[in-house]
């Protein structure tokens, strides 16, 4: 099943500096999770300076609850730095798919 996810970054003065310690971390387990089929697409969501505000990616789970154990483990979710999280399912393009057949 797949989703869309769009979290936002708190918007405290130490929200960039959380999302930056957490970063390096968030990124191996996207990569992990990519290579696993979980993790299709994903971006930081920027303001109109270039900062980065929040994340959208697209994640293909068996269920919304096998979503949320991931969640639970995400380190923009354990080291706070995704305070408000959307979920909602979806269903990408035949065509986008392509990029995963081989």
């Amino acid at each position: 099943m797949q989703f869309i996810i769009t979290a936002y970054d708190g918007t405290d003065e130490q929200a960039l500096e959380r999302r930056l310690g957490a970063r390096d971390e968030h990124l191996q387990g996207v990569e992990e999770r990519f290579k696993e089929g979980e993790h299709l697409y994903g971006a930081a969501l920027l303001d109109d300076e270039g900062k980065m505000i929040g994340s959208v990616m697209v994640v293909d789970y068996p269920s919304k609850e096998a979503l949320d154990e991931w969640l639970k483990v995400e380190p923009y979710v354990i080291q706070n730095v995704w305070q408000k999280i959307d979920v909602q399912p979806c269903k990408v393009a035949p065509t986008f798919m392509k990029l995963y057949e081989g």
